[in-house]
């Protein structure tokens, strides 16, 4: 999954929730993100690109404390 914006992320179905690494080490997590939105970021050529589009302002978020 090579980025140059997102380190990794996870999607937990059963929350429906996606907890996002950027790679300035700030780590976000949205709720209410469906599966196929997730999967669209997994499958993305431009993960950057998908998540801009797709995600980044369209779901609540909560910036994570914890920081790699």
């Amino acid at each position: 999954m090579p980025s140059s914006v997102i380190r990794t992320f996870s999607y937990d179905e059963r929350t429906h929730t996606l907890d996002v690494l950027f790679v300035s080490g700030l780590r976000y997590r949205y709720a209410g993100v469906p599966e196929a939105i997730a999967q669209g970021l997994a499958t993305a050529p431009s993960k950057g690109a998908y998540f801009n589009d797709h995600i980044r302002d369209n779901f609540k978020f909560e910036r994570r404390r914890d920081r790699e």
